[in-house]
């Protein structure tokens, strides 16, 4: 996607690593995995350019014979991306993105991607890396975006008003998960929760991009308005998803149901509307880009209105301080595009800017917020 064409896909700069011998080096070490007969086989592996600026990710095929019987799959591996590849996040703790999503598949019926092995010996490939069997189905593609064309652009508004459904039964049922501080203890800590993911969010900004001079005025006087704003933080807390949107959600070509919940690095533990105010943000990104462009886009998608009607009726909770939360995950949004803008411009795939605040690409959307004019549905 490009400032002349949003229809052109970024090509970002995901991996430096050889195909090749990520193959040889999977196919090494699935033999001391599997109970094979003979030497597995790797025989395909991609990077898919659909992702790949928070996590590496490698799609491979393997295949080997155990007891005479044919045996393998189609896998996902995840793993932290390489530091010459100006990462957006500053840790990637996969060992917790394991046991998250093995807590969650333990809890509930939720479709987790089945795990098969974590590797905590950087040796291996040259860092940690977890493996799953990969899904079929299709998500709402990023790149570029679902409001310009695709199977969701397509759909009618009543299939798009059941993704919006089904999104929001993800995040009830994730929700619903009892007793969160003791079943995931790697995100527990002392204090409001909301207050150590708010600090959590300062020294990513510091990280990524104020320690290094690229200081964000809008960034900046967001942080200070969501401080003066403070919401009521009261209300029990419960398991957030983090990334909760239709984008990390694959579903059934077939019938639409979801196949797979995905993407579980940005789980904590915290108030319920930072998972409800996520999806409906970033749609609107999406949706503000289009209009921008004098598309269409969806405006009919992921509406504020419904999603809070859809989360009550689920889970008999009413959604508070909304605008607060909306205004929030702006902000964290801002901070990852901050850092993208900057990763583009190291690659070359980018140029300067002299105003700081065009780092942020939704930048109009969050002056809207912080001034009451954003107007939503």
């Amino acid at each position: 996607m490009s400032a002349d064409d949003p229809n052109q896909r970024w090509e970002l700069t995901v991996s430096d690593r050889d195909d090749a011998q990520l193959a040889e080096q999977l196919a090494a070490w699935l033999a001391t995995k599997v109970d094979a007969d003979d030497a597995p086989r790797v025989t395909s592996l991609t990077k898919p350019q659909a992702g790949g600026m928070s996590s590496t990710t490698l799609l491979f095929d393997a295949e080997w014979t155990e007891n005479g019987a044919p045996a393998g799959g189609s896998y996902v591996a995840r793993m932290p991306p390489e530091s010459s590849s100006f990462p957006v996040f500053e840790k990637y703790d996969l060992q917790a993105q394991y046991d998250i999503m093995a807590a969650v598949a333990e809890a509930t019926d939720i479709p987790v991607p089945p795990l098969c092995w974590m590797e905590n010996d950087a040796s291996v490939l040259g860092s940690p890396f977890l493996v799953m069997k990969r899904v079929s189905g299709r998500v709402a593609e990023d790149n570029p975006p679902y409001v310009f064309f695709g199977w969701v652009f397509d759909a009618t508004p009543e299939e798009r008003l059941e993704i919006t459904r089904k999104t929001v039964d993800v995040i009830a049922r994730v929700h619903s998960i009892d007793k969160p501080e003791e079943r995931f203890p790697m995100l527990h800590g002392e204090g409001s929760a909301l207050r150590r993911h708010f600090d959590a969010q300062k020294r990513w900004y510091d990280w990524a991009l104020a320690n290094d001079g690229f200081r964000i005025p809008l960034l900046e006087r967001t942080f200070e308005y969501l401080e003066a704003n403070w919401p009521d933080d009261s209300a029990p807390d419960v398991l957030s998803w983090g990334d909760a949107r239709p984008g990390n959600i694959m579903f059934f070509e077939e019938t639409g149901d979801t196949s797979a919940v995905l993407d579980w690095e940005m789980a904590a533990i915290g108030p319920r509307e930072l998972d409800v105010a996520w999806p409906i943000l970033i749609h609107r990104f999406f949706q503000d880009i289009a209009t921008t462009f004098d598309q269409p886009g969806l405006p009919d998608f992921l509406r504020r209105s419904d999603i809070e009607k859809l989360y009550e009726e689920a889970t008999g909770h009413a959604v508070r301080d909304l605008d607060w939360y909306l205004t929030y995950a702006a902000l964290r949004h801002g901070i990852v595009m901050a850092r993208i803008k900057r990763r583009m411009i190291h690659f070359g795939e980018d140029t300067d800017t002299a105003d700081r605040d065009d780092y942020v690409m939704h930048r109009k959307l969050l002056e809207a917020l912080l001034d009451g004019t954003y107007a939503w549905d």
